[in-house]
């Protein structure tokens, strides 16, 4: 069973290693020979990459011996599959063109990105985002299912009325025992419309205009602002990364756009 699921992850481990792995003489002996072709140790740490996680995790000195025996019945298959010319049917070579364009994207991508992904881009975009630190805000609020009823509760706020009995007695979200309180919250953590109102308030004023968002109609108090402790370089550095890559590979694709000739068609092939 170990083995099965192996090899069904080596499929496309032997082509995507040709991309991925940098290959250097020194660093890259030959662990077997099939019919006088060499499967390299790259070729196998990548296939071990690819494995599923729970296989990942099995040590590789421990999975190896399979792990090779999985590359060597590959290798045997696709040298029977040339011999019999299978490479040379349409299907196949319509598959083929197919994988092909799929790996160039991928190694296209992954060049663009290296190259805009840099230790020092990493650290302006700490510098610029994370390292000043973020503001948070301590807010209440009184959720109403009306405007004209948010409408009252500003009103009786205008008047002297307490915020957290307000909320205690009226609202209907799940704070409202709590006097409305939410705590602290940062940026993105609450739906836009929310935020956008609560961020706006000065520190101990209550919002002069029902604000709606898909739950109904707040009032809302700001407590108290403050700013956040922003984590270490160190800590940050694997989510800026990602982030870096995403819009680095978005920003290529969307250059080539510019300047592509692009037609589309109906899935009939019709034009549309």
């Amino acid at each position: 069973m170990l083995i099965r699921k192996i090899a069904a992850g080596l499929a496309t481990s032997l082509v995507i290693a040709a991309v991925t792995v940098p290959v250097t003489a020194n660093d890259d002996p030959v662990v077997a020979t099939v019919n006088g072709k060499d499967i390299l140790r790259s070729h196998l740490l990548q296939a071990h990459e690819n494995l599923p996680p729970e296989y990942k995790q099995v040590p590789l000195e421990q999975i190896y011996p399979m792990l090779l025996t999985s590359l060597i019945d590959s290798k045997l298959v696709a040298q029977d599959a040339k011999a019999r010319k299978l490479d040379e049917e349409a299907e196949f070579k319509k598959t083929l063109s197919l994988v092909r364009d799929q790996l160039l994207e991928r190694y296209a991508v992954r060049k663009e990105i290296d190259d805009a992904v840099t230790d020092e881009k990493l650290r302006k975009m700490y510098d610029e985002t994370v390292a000043a630190g973020a503001e948070e805000v301590h807010a209440r609020h009184i959720l109403v299912k009306t405007a004209d009823e948010a409408v009252a509760i500003i009103k009786d706020l205008d008047g002297g009325a307490d915020f957290a009995e307000v909320a205690k007695e009226k609202s209907t979200g799940p704070s409202g025992p709590r006097g409305g309180d939410l705590g602290f919250f940062g940026k993105g953590q609450m739906v836009p419309e929310f935020e956008e109102a609560a961020y706006g308030l000065e520190v101990g004023k209550h919002s002069r205009e029902p604000v709606q968002t898909q739950f109904g109609f707040h009032v809302i108090k700001v407590e108290e602002k403050r700013t956040a402790t922003p984590p270490s370089f160190e800590e940050s550095v694997e989510e800026l990364r990602a982030d870096a890559a995403q819009a680095a590979g978005s920003a290529y694709v969307e250059r080539l756009r510019e300047t592509a000739k692009i037609e589309r068609f109906a899935i009939d092939g019709s034009k549309q």
